[in-house]
């Protein structure tokens, strides 16, 4: 039940931290949200962290550091709002094309979505529109990646960032290191060992470097576009982090996987707060991983925090949150206080109508009460 509600609340999460990855179309960015789950409505405006095409005028410096926030800008007033000047007729049906499939996906009507992307893009390569044809595949890349066409996103996903390089986007671009990671986790996920290490390796590699440069610069020093990059920047690190985490779990490399834990929730903490929905998140899926090494004690103490602190700031997934402590509650040996956390989680899920989660805590919960505690312990020895 433990990897289920995590992977639960991931996709309620969403890619996690602050403004840039972990934030509103189908991003990792705008508000961290480390969650590597297929894009949805968190993140930047774009749905790609705000991919940075070249100014017109400035060092090559300047275009680096200000184009993630200023091509979003301008974007997104282009695509979504529209111009104060009359259009020609043929960028008034992109938009308008873009707008429907925006809102067809925030409806849930992916195949709606996709017919009307797919019409944009046509238009947009017809006009030979750069910024358009970018974000329209990166658009079509989330919503197949969404839709578990793998094969389809990853096609998808590359040619947005060879149309990004063309037009003299850097690769540690915000953007493109996010469109990489999902790269590196759909490699991961179809066991493509090789390329998934690569990918998060250069998602981590490029991370970091960027970081410690914008760093450079004392806070009293920086301008709001430059701390917003930052932040953004250190999110998707975060976001990396506990991606790879996550694969490092799934492979059993389990004391890298907590150091990855580790340094996403200080990054989490640091930029959104202790009580903030993925902080806990990160504490629950940290909690978990200790608990497979044999740390009961740690990671019960790490469990609870986040319970109190989800129950301190409501967390839409309180539930979830239960129903994680409760399992571990039971691997402890707890089995009175794991049964009647995993009866609280029950009737909160019920509460909020998350049918999955009361679901699978019923299974949980059933499985719980028919085993043995010296079997179950048997059971977990062998495992």
């Amino acid at each position: 039940m433990a990897t289920t509600c995590a992977q639960t609340l991931r996709r309620a999460c969403r890619f996690m931290f602050g403004r840039p990855g972990f934030g509103a179309s189908g991003s990792i960015l705008p508000s961290l949200c480390f969650r590597n789950a297929p894009p949805s409505s968190n993140g930047g405006v774009l749905g790609i962290t705000g991919a940075a095409l070249p100014q017109r005028g400035g060092s090559r410096g300047q275009r680096r550091r200000r184009g993630e926030t200023v091509w979003t800008a301008a974007t997104a007033a282009f695509l979504f709002f529209g111009s104060s000047k009359e259009v020609p007729s043929s960028e008034e049906e992109l938009i308008l094309l873009l707008k429907k499939a925006k809102l067809s996906m925030l409806r849930g009507e992916l195949e709606a979505a996709s017919s009307f992307l797919h019409a944009a893009v046509a238009i947009a390569q017809r006009e030979r529109h750069q910024a358009a044809i970018i974000y329209t595949y990166s658009q079509m890349a989330n919503l197949a990646y969404v839709q578990g066409h793998m094969t389809q996103a990853e096609k998808l996903f590359k040619a947005t960032m060879s149309h990004m390089l063309a037009n003299g986007t850097p690769e540690d671009d915000n953007a493109f290191v996010e469109m990489s990671l999902k790269l590196a986790t759909m490699y991961a996920q179809e066991n493509k060992t090789e390329l998934a290490e690569h990918g998060f390796r250069f998602c981590l590699e490029t991370l970091e470097s960027k970081v410690q440069k914008l760093e450079t610069t004392p806070a009293d020093e920086r301008t709001e576009a430059d701390e917003v990059l930052r932040k953004d920047t250190h999110l998707l690190l975060g976001l990396c982090l506990d991606s790879h985490a996550r694969y490092l779990a799934a492979t059993k490399r389990l004391t890298q996987a907590a150091a990855h834990y580790r340094r996403a929730l200080d990054i989490c903490r640091q930029e959104q707060g202790p009580h903030h929905h993925q902080t806990l998140v990160l504490m629950s899926d940290l909690a978990t991983i200790l608990d497979m090494q044999g740390h009961h004690d740690d990671a019960l103490a790490l469990i609870r925090q986040a319970v109190d602190g989800g129950r301190v700031s409501g967390h839409q997934d309180l539930h979830v949150l239960l129903a994680n402590m409760a399992a571990l509650l039971l691997h402890a040996g707890r089995r009175d206080d794991g049964l009647r956390t995993y009866r609280e989680a029950l009737d909160l899920a019920r509460e909020v109508d998350d049918g999955e989660a009361v679901r699978h805590i019923l299974q949980d919960l059933d499985r719980a009460t028919k085993t043995d505690p010296s079997q179950e312990e048997a059971e977990q020895r062998a495992a």
